[in-house]
């Protein structure tokens, strides 16, 4: 049946990271768990074409769609919400808007005309963000807006918002968020900013449907009736985001509301009885009732800043949840770690984690961390540069290779036991060119990786440039080390382990990506799990 698609832009205000994309999520989950047919875009105003080449103390970390994309962290979200696979589709910033128009330009598409923001990047911005609802697979597709209104650079965002609000009619609506800050002094909240906020909306020809209020703490119904008298919005159109344990609580906060409600009155659709979502509840109930800690160790070079390994805090907070135990994780910096601090660092440690990345830089902590961790099996899981660093660990201290190394760390290593790949020495331009997306992966009968995945034929996605240089798999494996993975197409080493330890795996893809509330990932299930055991030794 093709789907008649409707429009939901989220936008938001006065201030940056007040969780637009959580917001967007968990109205698409609502509107999900009542049946419908739900996708989530990211426009993003800044002008690289993808957020690939970005440092992640930037912008967080780049999460990687099956198809390839390098994409905003909040399609981590919106995958990790509803449960869906994203595409390339599903996040665009301005970088590829202006860049597709200017290769029409060169291409001769306008010639005689002079390219104008309004119409042709507009126009341009309008056809992406169609291009999901047109596929007739979609009831809803929800649009979250980078940025904050006022930015220069989200300026024709916001115009192509309220072109497509004009061309729509009834199957568009725009839902505001804002942040209502509380003066302490004072000892009250203030709703000005909220004020001004839709008033610039307002200039930018764009009346907001619904407003959401983000806050530290519950409003009163006299903060709710004010907003939405001065910002000409119904009543049961304000709703409130506050303060939560955890971001998975804001679905429910939402529709306590009856947030989803709202946007289906707002297109004159059916409301029905409202959805128990009980796979939901029940896994948050499993958060509360969780009272005993697992303790992980997340060894990284961008632990300072928590977004930048945003898919494996949570893949690692969903299945600690699910194995009834409440996550304490420890972000260790690599760059900190030395022969003489490690044991310290990683006492009372059930599990450690090295991190993905990619760069010298740290990768020396990380080699001191895993020579520990396989010296006294603590379960242990290394993810990309994570499992290139356990091979040249081990090719050093197990093989006896001194000196062994990644040719991207040490390009006249005398061992490179991980090299660049044979088409990616051509390469020159760096943005979007790595071995990047979902590849197939045969896994060995018998082993720890089969065990927890429960099936030999795996598929997963990989953002890499690097990988096991297949010259050294012999000698690996006569120093008791399995490569338990490969892509059966290339025959490239996907994970290695070591069968002699209780849980030490590394892989080279991405496991964090899949990872979603309602299916956590077995291999993070089966690496909690080793570690609970460990920890109860």
């Amino acid at each position: 049946m093709k789907r008649d698609a409707r429009y939901i832009f989220v936008t938001g205000g006065v201030v940056s990271s007040l969780g637009k994309g959580i917001v967007a999520a968990s109205l698409g989950k609502l509107l999900q768990s009542r049946g419908y047919s739900v996708t989530i875009q990211k426009f993003d105003p800044y002008i690289n074409v993808d957020p690939g080449t970005l440092n992640p103390y930037e912008h967080g970390e780049c999460y990687v769609s099956e198809d390839g994309h390098e994409a905003d962290l909040d399609l981590g979200h919106y995958e990790r919400f509803l449960d869906i696979r994203t595409s390339k589709d599903n996040n665009v910033t301005s970088g590829r808007i202006y860049q597709n128009v200017i290769q029409r330009e060169r291409k001769g598409d306008f010639l005689g005309k002079t390219v104008q923001v309004v119409p042709h990047i507009t126009d341009e911005i309008k056809r992406n963000v169609k291009r999901l609802g047109v596929t007739g697979k979609y009831d809803f597709v929800i649009t979250e807006i980078g940025g904050t209104v006022g930015d220069i650079e989200s300026l024709p965002f916001l115009e192509s918002v309220r072109q497509l609000k004009w061309e729509l009619e009834d199957k568009c609506m725009v839902v505001h968020l804002t942040y209502v800050p509380y003066i302490k002094a004072a000892g009250e909240v203030k709703t000005k900013p909220t004020q001004h906020s839709v008033k610039q909306l307002q200039e930018e020809g764009i009346q907001p449907d619904m407003l959401v209020l983000r806050t530290e703490m519950k409003l009163d119904e006299s903060i709710l009736t004010k907003v939405a008298l001065f910002c000409n919005v119904p009543k049961r159109a304000v709703v409130q985001s506050y303060d939560v344990p955890s971001i998975y609580e804001v679905p429910l906060v939402m529709q306590e509301q009856n947030a989803d409600e709202v946007l289906l009155r707002k297109f004159g659709m059916e409301v029905g009885p409202k959805p128990e979502m009980e796979d939901w509840k029940a896994f948050i109930d499993l958060k509360n009732k969780a009272t005993e800690e697992i303790k992980i160790g997340l060894v990284g070079k961008y632990v300072e800043l928590p977004d930048a390994y945003k898919s494996i805090d949570e893949s690692l907070q969903q299945t600690a949840i699910y194995n009834g135990r409440k996550l304490k994780l420890i972000r260790l910096q690599s760059e900190e770690l030395s022969e003489d601090n490690i044991a310290h660092a990683l006492e009372g440690i059930d599990g450690v984690i090295v991190a993905p990345g990619f760069g010298q830089r740290g990768t020396e902590g990380k080699l001191v961390a895993l020579k520990y961790c396989r010296e006294h099996n603590l379960p242990t899981l290394g993810i990309c540069l994570g499992m290139q660093m356990m091979v040249v660990e081990g090719a050093r201290n197990v093989l006896g290779l001194e000196g062994a190394n990644s040719s991207e760390m040490e390009p006249n290593t005398a061992y490179p036991v991980i090299d660049l790949m044979d088409d990616q020495k051509s390469v020159v331009n760096l943005g979007g060119t790595m071995r990047l997306g979902a590849y197939d992966c045969h896994l060995k009968e018998g082993s720890k990786v089969v065990e927890a995945y429960g099936k030999l034929d795996i598929r997963e996605r990989h953002r890499h440039r690097y990988e096991f240089n297949s010259k050294y798999e012999e000698a690996f494996e006569a120093a008791g080390f399995a490569l338990t993975g490969k892509n059966p197409d290339s025959g490239l080493v996907e994970v290695i382990e070591r069968p002699d330890l209780d849980w030490y795996i590394g892989v080279q893809f991405h496991p964090e990506y899949s990872s979603t509330l309602l299916h956590p990932h077995p291999l993070f299930m089966s690496f909690i799990q080793a570690s609970i055991k460990h920890s109860e030794k």
